[in-house]
């Protein structure tokens, strides 16, 4: 059971007097509940009861299959559509003018400087101008056509290098069509891991933008020599010639009118692809060394949108996404293919002008959730556990009654959720205001990337009044793998096996997992099915170690992730191979773990566990947030900047103490929690090397990174 409640400290009297209104207005609203109701309806809880999936074998270790995929596993959305260009043909003649892609006006840019001097761009934006469904099928088309006149050849690999935006998805879907496999490349990758992307893929035709450009690529081009052509999705094109020679610069738009032309238009014969042909070479940053090329093919991405809509009720016309994480990221790109594939509409946002309080948005005016008040949204828990932290601090600036009123409602809310009842007078009259942070309208929040902590995911199913989906993928697996039935309330799980896959646990003797613990089989976690890639672009001692073939044929890989089925068939990440430390005296610690329970402390912004095999305990790097640090240090009378504060040894103290009590009330053994730790000043961005694209840590980097802090704590001789 979860019972993650909020601490009140409110009046008995008060209590009673909102339980009995809230009583009396359930009783009220329940009866016409009884009479509308079918007889087939179920309640959460008894759609949460339910098996969801089960083993084939009937042993332990499975495989499992979801309860409607025990026969066959899927592979399309329809017979027949076995391609990406004929899966989007096919949204194309069934909803032509319906809105598809959309993209903010900018009506004005200007400057903002803040108290300590520090410059800011800030963004006015407009309304959504959109794009209907066969407007991009004739861009898609025209622009594929001028890549062709351009000597970009089929199966001949291309790369794009782009923030996301709906010319991404207008190269992809032309690349698709065309046959042209898409190297994609995340856009905070350093300059050598950009460099070593197009070199092994061998790469002449680069679609990117203007400020990647300008920022990133031009410090390469010379170590990148097969590059002939750069295409700029911006409009405006600055022409000078200061690129090495023999690299031309086109805009996306004269490739576009170039490929309308009639003699290109008609005279080019396309070569459409055909389902196991390479549609995506999909560059991951990696928490370890160089970045692998992932080769995906047609029907790999296909079979994984497919177990995806199947855990998304009544997907279609109706429903808007927001689009604004990495499109080079799988998480984003599956997501964005499932709603081209049924009719909905994207519209486009970033992270900087996502919310009305968001870096680049002007104080007064309009975030981008605001305007396009989506109905579905993908996030990674680093963006979800941001949204909780500044809404309990929203929390605590509350008058007294308001927060009096909130906590009384959160509670009680989370009483029924964990009973099966909706609370519509508690939405109504304490959740809309931040129902409507998110626009109002949300109704599917999915989750993925990393582990979601179970503080952040009851947070948001209640003052959200939206399911939170958490999912289980790889890139490797095409981003599918598991994801959360909608009603099913529980936290720290990721839900039974998609449609499109199957999931085996293996015995891990070292770590001591095995299928036949009690009362959970554990393991390994290996994926198969037809959503399982074609393994790593050019490194076969790669391949041969993380992928293999099973005697029916059927591919697996191996996740290094460790799991455990419930008996309901639904699989918790419980440890990861790579992270599991042996101390001294024998006892293992997951790192992983340990993490995620002490990111939700407050003073938390991010941490990194970290421990030595030879050493008895575990240290931690913190990233302390600053308000939560500034408050601290105001109390312990301690004044000084932001260095001095993360510097000084009685904040260090104070903080750690406030750490371990987060561990102790989560029940983390003794010798899982940090003995000493070290502040860090800056964050750790994608940009700084420390985290990848994902905001998953890179625990290589980091040790390097703070190799003498590591070495003073564990006091070096």
């Amino acid at each position: 059971k979860d019972t993650i409640k909020l601490k009140q400290d409110v009046s008995p009297v008060v209590v009673v007097i909102f339980r009995l209104v809230v009583w009396l207005y359930s009783l009220i609203s329940y009866l016409p509940y009884l009479l509308l109701r079918s007889s087939d309806s179920q309640t959460f809880s008894e759609c949460s009861r339910r098996v969801k999936a089960r083993s084939v074998s009937g042993h332990p270790s499975g495989p499992y299959r979801d309860i409607g995929a025990l026969r066959v596993l899927a592979t399309c959305l329809q017979p027949g559509v076995n391609t990406l260009d004929l899966v989007f043909e096919s949204s194309v003649c069934r909803f032509p003018h319906f809105d598809c892609l959309g993209t903010r006006d900018l009506l004005s840019e200007e400057d903002e400087t803040s108290e300590d001097g520090r410059v800011f761009k800030k963004v006015i934006l407009g309304e959504y101008r959109w794009m209907s469904y066969d407007q991009v099928y004739k861009e898609v088309r025209a622009f594929g056509s001028g890549l062709v006149a351009l000597g970009q050849k089929p199966l001949k690999n291309i790369a794009i290098f782009c923030e996301t935006r709906a010319e991404w998805i207008i190269a992809a879907q032309a690349c698709f069509m065309y046959n042209f496999p898409l190297v994609t490349l995340y856009s905070t990758l350093g300059g050598p891991a950009i460099a070593h992307g197009l070199n092994e893929a061998e790469v002449s035709h680069i679609i990117t933008s203007k400020e990647l450009l300008e920022t990133k690529l031009k410090s390469i081009l010379l170590e990148v020599p097969r590059l002939q052509h750069i295409i700029i999705v911006d409009d405006k094109l600055k022409s000078g010639s200061e690129y090495p020679q023999g690299i031309s610069v086109h805009s996306m738009a004269a490739v576009t009118r170039l490929g309308a032309h009639p003699e290109n238009g008609t005279s080019v014969q396309r070569r459409p692809p055909c389902a196991a042909d390479v549609a995506v070479i999909m560059y991951t940053s990696g928490s370890t060394g160089v970045p692998k090329g992932v080769m995906i093919s047609h029907s790999n991405i296909i079979a994984g949108i497919t177990g995806m809509a199947e855990r998304i009720p009544s997907l279609g016309e109706d429903d808007t996404y927001i689009g604004y994480l990495p499109l080079a990221h799988v998480l984003e790109l599956s997501a964005e293919m499932v709603c081209l594939a049924h009719g909905c509409r994207i519209g486009y946002s970033s992270p900087q002008t996502l919310t009305n309080q968001s870096t680049k948005i002007k104080k007064g005016s309009k975030g981008d959730i605001s305007v396009l008040r989506p109905t579905l949204m993908a996030a990674v828990p680093e963006i979800m556990d941001r949204i909780y932290k500044n809404l309990m601090l929203k929390v605590e600036e509350m008058s007294v009654f308001q927060r009096t009123l909130f906590l009384l409602a959160y509670n009680y809310k989370m009483e029924q959720l964990a009973m099966g009842y909706s609370t519509p007078l508690c939405d109504k009259l304490v959740f809309q205001k931040v129902r409507a942070l998110l626009g109002g309208r949300l109704r599917v929040l999915l989750s993925g990337g990393a582990p979601l902590s179970a503080v952040t995911q009851r947070f948001m199913n209640i003052c959200f009044c939206c399911p939170v989906g958490q999912g289980y993928g790889l890139t490797e697996t095409c981003g599918a793998g598991t994801i959360s039935q909608l009603w099913d309330y529980s936290t720290g799980r990721v839900g039974a096996p998609l449609v499109c896959c199957e999931i085996q646990l293996k015995d891990w003797i070292e770590g001591g997992y095995r299928s036949t613990d009690r009362p959970c089989p554990r393991g390994e976690i290996l994926v198969g099915g037809p959503n399982v890639t074609m393994g790593y672009y050019k490194n076969k001692q790669k391949n041969s170690e993380d992928f293999f073939m099973d005697e029916k044929g059927q591919r697996w890989f191996c996740t290094g992730d460790i799991g455990e089925f419930h008996g309901d068939g639904c699989l918790k990440i419980i440890d990861r191979k790579k992270d599991l430390v042996k101390l001294q005296a024998g006892e293992y610690v997951s790192l992983g773990k340990v993490e995620a329970v002490l990111k939700n402390c407050p003073l938390v912004d991010n941490i990194c566990a970290y421990a030595n095999s030879d050493e008895s305990y575990v240290i931690g790097f913190v990233v302390p947030n600053q308000k939560q640090l500034l408050a601290l240090a105001e109390r312990k009378r301690v004044r000084g900047l932001w260095e001095e504060l993360c510097n000084n040894p009685v904040i260090e103290e104070e903080v750690l103490r406030v750490i371990t009590e987060t561990a102790l009330t989560a029940q983390l053994e003794r010798f899982e929690i940090p003995w000493k730790i070290r502040l860090s000043v800056e964050p750790w961005t994608p940009e700084n090397g420390l985290v990848t694209d994902a905001f998953k840590l890179k625990r290589k980097e980091l040790k390097s990174h703070y190799q003498n802090d590591i070495e003073r704590m564990y006091g070096a001789k």
